[in-house]
C-alpha cells in the first residue's frame, strides 16, 4: 500500500523491498515485477531451458537480464547483431542473454539453432522483448513455434507504489527532496511508465532551476503540461 502522505518522501521508497542487483543499483520490487524477479532468481531450476522476459520500454528487462548474466556467467548479445559467435559463447559458458529480439534478428537461423542447442545440452538462454512471443515477426515457421513455447517472465506496467518510489528515487538522484503530496500528484496524473517517470522528473528539475524554486505541485503540473500530459487538479 502507498505510504500515508504524512510520511517522509524517502519512506515512499523504503516501503518497497529493495533488491540489490549484485553490486549494481537497487532494483525496486512490487506487484508489477515480482513474478519476473522470482522467476529469474529461481535459475537454474527453470522449467525450461529458455525464458523470454517481456515488458514495456524501460520497465527493467535489461536490469534483470544483467542480474542473471552476473549470476550465470553468460555473455550478452543484441538480437540485431546476432551471429555465429553466439553459438560458441553458449557452448563455452552454458548461458547466454539475447536482448531485444522484437527489434529485429540479424540471423533467425542462429536463434533457432541456439534454442535447440539449449534444449539438447541443458544450456540456459534468457531473451528480452517488448512484444509477446506471438507478436514477434520472424520468417521461419519453426522459430515462431519455438518462441511461442518459451517460458515467460512478464513485467507489467508499474503499479502506483512502484511508480511513486521510482519518482522519489529519480528526484533523489538529482539531489531534489520533493514533498509526498507532489509525488502523489504526479503518480495520479502522469502516464504509468518508467520512461514517463524519467521524463517528468527531468522536466520538473529544469523548471525548478529556471524558477529558482523547489519542486512544488505547481511546477509538477507545469512539467506534465510541457510533456503533453494531463495537469488538471485533483
Amino acid at each position: 500500500m502507498p505510504a500515508p502522505l504524512s510520511e517522509s518522501p524517502m519512506q515512499l521508497v523504503l516501503e518497497l523491498p529493495h533488491r540489490q542487483a549484485l553490486g549494481a543499483e537497487d532494483f525496486l520490487v512490487s506487484r508489477s515485477n515480482a513474478a519476473a524477479v522470482e522467476f529469474i532468481d529461481s535459475w537454474p531450476r527453470w522449467p525450461r531451458h529458455a525464458v523470454l522476459v517481456t515488458g514495456p520500454e524501460g520497465c527493467g528487462k535489461s536490469h534483470l537480464a544483467n542480474v542473471w548474466r552476473l549470476k550465470s556467467g553468460a555473455n550478452t548479445v543484441a538480437a540485431p547483431a546476432l551471429a555465429d559467435a553466439a553459438v560458441q559463447s553458449l557452448e563455452s559458458r552454458g548461458a547466454l542473454v539475447i536482448e531485444d529480439i522484437d527489434r529485429g534478428l540479424a540471423d533467425e537461423r542462429t536463434l533457432f539453432h541456439l534454442l535447440n542447442l539449449a534444449r539438447e545440452k541443458g544450456h540456459s538462454l534468457l531473451l528480452t522483448s517488448r512484444a509477446a512471443p506471438g507478436e514477434i515477426g520472424v520468417a521461419i515457421a519453426d522459430l515462431r513455434s519455438r518462441l511461442r513455447a518459451l517460458a515467460l517472465a512478464k513485467i507489467e506496467a508499474p503499479d502506483e507504489a512502484l511508480l511513486k518510489a521510482v519518482l522519489v528515487k529519480l528526484f533523489a538522484d538529482r539531489q531534489l527532496v520533493v514533498e509526498p503530496h507532489v509525488v502523489a500528484y504526479l503518480g495520479l496524473h502522469m502516464e504509468r511508465s518508467m520512461a514517463a517517470a524519467s521524463q517528468v522528473v527531468t522536466a520538473a528539475d529544469r523548471l525548478s532551476l529556471a524558477k529558482q524554486r523547489k519542486v512544488t505541485r505547481a511546477i509538477a503540473a507545469d512539467a506534465l503540461s510541457s510533456l503533453g500530459r494531463s495537469s488538471e487538479s485533483d
